[in-house]
């Protein structure tokens, strides 16, 4: 990757006007096509994002460029996608056979859990660069050595990369590390990933109250394109926002194997706090740390009970629940445990691999992550009886 490849001098960028005219125009302009597919599953959801773009997210011109190009990015994959399904029927065809879900609140061990299944050769899951560039579908032949993942690096490198190098430390990434289904989501411009990126928190609410049914029926069509050419045994999929499609999930994949995982609410949620504000301030400079500690404390807490009541439901009734505090004594323990939990098999190979992922990932080898509770206006006595309830139910241990 070369230096003009992975830098951007974006004050000499021209700027953007984030308005649905202009990024359907570049859209269909980038790709040549016209076809978005229905309406009904898209159109809304850009519609607000960009009003939250433009009347809350308090956008720098950095920020205007970042979010006119990644909403660029999901158009053009819609476009693309869209054209080669209508090619290419059979695609539909697929069958998505007992999908594993990884769901769970930030910063609980789903990121490392995920990219630890990726090792075994059995499990198929969606890599950061096949998301962000999804046609054509990927082929087993090369998926190794695509050209897009270097194409992924290098945008991975001029945006978090070069304007918050630190967020590695946070959250790690790469173009060939498993991607969580939030990107995936943006396809339908009903994802909370959008709100990770910006402060966009009536866009947030929206995504939080809307049944998400057409956002999994699109999931599944992403799944099967895929899958078309570079089938697994199964699927590992993960997000820490499936709480607002949990019965989504449920009725498009009725077979779904799920996986919980927990952690000490007191630990994850202002890690989280720390998390966005890094990435809002990536594209604007009207940052409010208690803002965001307010609005997403009630996020989480909202998630929490919606967890608790799926349990409740009986929906769920084979899901494995992890606890942190028991992943990070023995990953590889873990995982065992989960196989033998849904009676997969783990051949020798594939624990040979886990084993080496673990060996490469040693903790804290992008720095460590500072942050305190307070600088976002949180009290950790008041939190800790605000979270109790999720606590009781899932038996989850505080964190000294």
């Amino acid at each position: 990757m070369t230096s003009a490849q992975s830098t951007v001098d974006y004050a000499q960028v021209p700027d953007v006007e984030l308005t649905e005219a202009a990024v359907l125009a570049a859209a269909r302009e980038a790709t040549g096509l016209s076809d978005f597919g229905d309406e009904a599953d898209w159109k809304e959801g850009l519609t607000l994002f960009l009003k939250g773009l433009n009347e809350e997210a308090r956008l720098n011109k950095t920020g205007r460029i970042i979010a006119f190009g990644e909403i660029l990015r999901h158009l053009t994959n819609r476009l693309r996608v869209t054209d080669d399904i209508k090619r290419h029927p059979e695609i539909l065809d697929v069958k998505i056979v007992k999908p594993i879900f990884v769901m769970g609140l930030p910063r609980t061990g789903s990121t490392f859990l995920h990219d630890l299944m990726a090792q075994d050769p059995d499990n198929r899951v969606p890599m950061t660069w096949e998301c962000n560039y999804m046609s054509p579908p990927p082929e087993a032949a090369t998926y190794e050595t695509d050209p897009r993942i270097a194409d992924c690096e290098a945008h991975l490198a001029r945006t978090a990369g070069q304007l918050i190098p630190e967020y590695q430390a946070i959250h790690e990434m790469g173009a060939q590390l498993a991607q969580e289904c939030l990107m995936l989501n943006a396809f339908d411009f009903k994802t909370q990933i959008f709100s990770n990126q910006f402060w966009t928190p009536t866009y947030q609410r929206w995504v939080e109250n809307d049944s998400n049914l057409s956002v999994y029926r699109t999931h599944k069509r992403q799944l099967q394109y895929m899958q078309w050419k570079n089938p697994r045994a199964r699927w590992v999929l993960k997000s820490t926002a499936y709480f607002w499609g949990l019965d989504a999930i449920m009725s498009v994949y009725p077979d779904a194997r799920i996986i919980m995982t927990h952690r000490d609410p007191i630990k994850l949620t202002s890690s989280f706090f720390s998390n966005v504000s890094m990435t809002y301030s990536m594209g604007s400079d009207s940052i409010k740390d208690t803002e965001i500690g307010e609005f997403w404390g009630e996020t989480w807490e909202k998630a929490m009970h919606r967890f608790v009541e799926f349990r409740k439901s009986g929906k769920a009734a084979n899901a494995f629940d992890m606890q942190f505090s028991e992943f990070v004594k023995d990953q590889l323990a873990m995982v065992k445990r989960i196989y033998a939990h849904f009676d997969l098999p783990l051949s020798a190979a594939a624990e040979q691999k886990m084993r080496d992922f673990i060996a490469n990932k040693p903790k804290e080898r992008h720095g460590i992550h500072r942050y305190t509770p307070e600088q976002f206006g949180v009290n950790p006595a008041q939190e800790r009886q605000r979270y109790g309830f999720y606590q009781d139910y899932f038996h989850v241990p505080n964190e000294g």
